[in-house]
């Protein structure tokens, strides 16, 4: 369902022409994971990269989790896809 160069679609709305669908990571919580939203709806609380995944899976958008962390149509807010918990001292 996704082209790795141009984002995925949603499938088949003929009223939808608003493009690539949106994903946005955002930075790590206080208590760890991160917030990833599609289209402005948050999708859950991921703790990983398999957990972006698989919450983009059941949004219907089809991704191998090795390629969430280089994929071109997830932005990544408040560090990459290496940055899950949150921070400690020293």
């Amino acid at each position: 369902m996704t082209d790795r160069h141009a984002g995925p679609y949603a499938a088949d709305d003929p009223e939808d022409m608003s493009g690539p669908i949106r994903v946005i990571v955002h930075p790590p919580s206080p208590t760890g994971g991160r917030r990833v939203r599609v289209d402005g709806e948050i999708l859950g609380l991921a703790h990983d990269l398999t957990d972006i995944a698989e919450f983009l899976r059941r949004a219907g958008l089809e991704i191998d989790p090795a390629e969430v962390a280089r994929s071109p149509w997830i932005e990544w807010r408040g560090g990459g896809p290496e940055r899950w918990g949150p921070e400690t001292d020293g």
